[in-house]
């Protein structure tokens, strides 16, 4: 028996990536940029459906987990942080609970940008958990909407804990339904990994075409002697700064290059990024450049998603919510 879910502003795919490597099933998929969209259906075959907001709950079918990396940008740090005032994006997430309230799945996996911590004081986060929450974290609330009871679990994860080579901070925010689990659940967030994975194995040589001018780096990437912007090399032992969506805009201050291609700097490669971002080599990105960047800057990290979804599968094998014979599946999930 596969776990089915629903990938909710599915972007490129990050979570289904993750979900279907350790044996679920993807039973729908909402993303509304066509460019996304051209990514995730040449990768997937599916073709997802679009604007959640027009998209009625009765046309989802029943799943046991809703996965969603709903719109950060309300409350990046690199934004406005306009938080659920934001006209459209902001209120994305009451789609979400919208879904949960018609579907009732047994879990979910939100994922969110560590700037929510502290939006409006820490009152956006709060919000979030008292509309989806009888208990965060173990402790029971007072109040919370009777159609929305999930046992919830949240912690900021780091992708360079999970075996990528980048420093990338996200809120993970897990629920287990009331209905499933009358008393709170053992669920515990993956430990890091032992050992962090570095940028150098990843750097490709004789790489062409990635080129950033002479002219701009003299004028704007080296204008200042101050150790700006992050350049990196096959020796290099570190974890790149955050891939963020406007890195084709080539910013001193966010964005990590490489030392190599036609003018000495270039930008990252496709491979490079996918290595960062934990997609496996054979992901096909059939769009411009300027837009893989953009998708991949606004991705899930890969790998710390299947953490975070093992984590929850053996939790729910654990309390036999779900099967828990040996098939495939398990030896995944226990790899």
């Amino acid at each position: 028996m596969s776990l089915t879910f629903a990938d909710l502003f599915a972007g490129i795919g990050g979570f289904r990536t993750a979900l279907e490597s350790v044996g679920g099933k993807c039973a729908f998929s909402s993303e509304w940029d066509k460019y996304a969209q051209t990514t995730y259906e040449a990768n997937f075959g599916d073709l997802p459906h679009g604007d959640i907001t027009e998209i009625h709950e009765s046309s989802i079918p029943d799943i046991d987990i809703l996965t969603a990396g709903f719109p950060c940008q309300p409350f990046s740090s690199m934004g406005k942080r306009e938080g659920f005032e934001h006209p459209t994006q902001g209120t994305l997430f009451y789609d979400v609970v919208r879904i949960l309230k018609a579907k009732r799945p047994k879990a979910f996996i939100l994922e969110n940008v560590e700037g929510l911590l502290t939006h409006d004081g820490g009152k956006t986060l709060n919000v979030i958990l008292d509309t989806l929450s009888v208990s965060v974290n173990g402790q029971y609330l007072f109040f919370s909407d009777p159609d929305v009871r999930y046992h919830v679990f949240w912690r900021v994860l780091d992708a360079k804990d999970y075996g990528v080579p980048q420093t990338r901070k996200r809120i993970f925010i897990v629920g287990i339904s009331e209905q499933t689990f009358k008393e709170v659940p053992d669920f515990s967030f993956p430990p890091p990994f032992k050992h962090k994975k570095s940028i150098g194995s990843y750097i490709e040589e004789n790489i062409t075409g990635y080129s950033i001018s002479k002219h701009l780096q003299d004028s704007y990437l080296f204008k200042l002697n101050d150790g700006r912007p992050e350049l990196i090399d096959k020796n290099s032992t570190i974890q790149v700064k955050t891939l963020v969506s406007t890195y084709h805009k080539i910013q001193r201050l966010t964005g990590t290059f490489v030392k190599g291609g036609e003018t000495g700097i270039r930008l990252l490669s496709e491979n490079e990024c996918k290595a960062i971002m934990g997609y496996p080599k054979n992901f096909v990105i059939p769009v411009s450049r300027t837009q893989m960047y953009r998708q991949f800057g606004n991705s899930v990290a890969v790998p710390v998603v299947r953490e975070v979804a093992k984590s929850l599968i053996s939790c729910l094998k654990k309390h036999q919510v779900i099967p828990n014979k040996p098939n495939k599946e398990a030896e995944l999930i226990n790899a």
